[in-house]
């Protein structure tokens, strides 16, 4: 079957979108298959019914990859948890969900805040995956409880494996003074089909936070995750077959919160200019790279229209791609 991408989701942000491609994009979310497997990154909005929609099998999922924790990228977790304790009934092993681990630390409030914000969860404010999971098995454990002991299905604890990612020692990192030092790519994961190697990206305060590299004897795929303009991401992709990259308008980002109140108003702008790209930032980090194929996602506002996204790629030269919802993206084997 060779290497695809099937791009799930293609929307980022934590809304539900207005515009005139409302409702056509669903959450971030892409299915790498190699061969008879596929591997889920993200878990946006409506991520599960996209594997319905896309014909994937779970049975046929053997890995799934966050690339941070929030919302936007975890939303539809549960969904797979869930739904995926009552469609498999003998796997006959569990699924690998890999992870950021707990932050250590809560980020700094922004210096926009005259009253500094109180934070939710005092007793465990920045849970990692694994903890992560633990708590959704908690906060269901009514439906669980009810389908293990009544109906004979298997717990999500049965059929799923959440691991943290360790952060290699010896880079420097720190969660608030230094979230994405200069570093190599390191292996989080490997079975018969792929390899799958990670980086930190630029996208604080949320940290950790990593894009993937996914290489099989097909090809390369490379998945930045959030982030602003970053080495590290050049050197994950060096010479992918296709990077999919995230991308965000800033033209809608100064209209949207132009005229809030100069805190939030002010802090939202903040955090879009230091924790993600623009179209032309997306293809020079993909130039430098020289992968051959370069498709934008996660692509905020989610609502807008197609063909203005191509038209801020124009002139790109990796071939230059604005993929819809469960669009297929072929790496290597037998042409889609």
């Amino acid at each position: 079957m060779g290497m695809r991408v099937i791009t799930l989701g293609t929307a980022g942000g934590p809304q539900w979108w207005a515009g005139p491609e409302r409702g056509r994009r669903a959450g971030i979310a892409t299915a790498v298959e190699v061969d008879d497997a596929f591997y889920l990154v993200d878990a946006g909005l409506g991520a599960g019914r996209q594997i319905m929609m896309a014909e994937l099998e779970l049975a046929r999922l053997h890995g799934v990859f966050l690339t941070h924790l929030h919302s936007d990228h975890v939303v539809d977790l549960p969904a797979i948890l869930l739904f995926g304790s009552v469609a498999l009934t003998s796997l006959g092993r569990r699924i690998p969900i890999v992870g950021p681990g707990d932050r250590g630390m809560l980020p700094p409030v922004t210096p926009r805040a005259v009253t500094p914000p109180t934070p939710v969860a005092p007793a465990q404010p920045t849970p990692g995956t694994t903890a992560m999971f633990r708590h959704l098995v908690e906060a269901y454990a009514t439906d669980i409880n009810d389908r293990v002991l009544n109906a004979l299905r298997p717990s999500p604890e049965e059929l799923f494996a959440p691991s943290d990612i360790a952060i290699p020692d010896g880079i420097g990192y720190h969660p608030n003074e230094n979230p994405y030092p200069d570093m190599s790519p390191f292996p989080v994961f490997e079975d018969e089909r792929v390899r799958v190697t990670a980086t930190l990206v630029a996208h604080a305060p949320l940290t950790p936070a990593f894009g993937f590299r996914f290489d099989s004897e097909h090809g390369s795929v490379t998945i930045s995750g959030d982030t602003s303009p970053c080495d590290n991401v050049v050197r994950l992709a060096d010479g992918s077959d296709l990077l999919l990259h995230e991308a965000i308008d800033f033209d809608w980002v100064a209209a949207r919160y132009h005229g809030h109140s100069a805190g939030f108003g002010a802090a939202s702008v903040d955090h879009h200019r230091s924790a993600h790209s623009s179209v032309r930032e997306a293809i020079s980090i993909a130039e430098r790279a020289d992968v051959r194929t370069l498709a934008i996602h996660h692509l905020v506002p989610g609502a807008k229209a197609a063909d203005e996204w191509r038209a801020a790629g124009a002139g790109s030269r990796p071939r230059f791609l604005v993929p819809d919802d469960l669009d297929v993206l072929d790496i290597g084997g037998k042409a889609q």
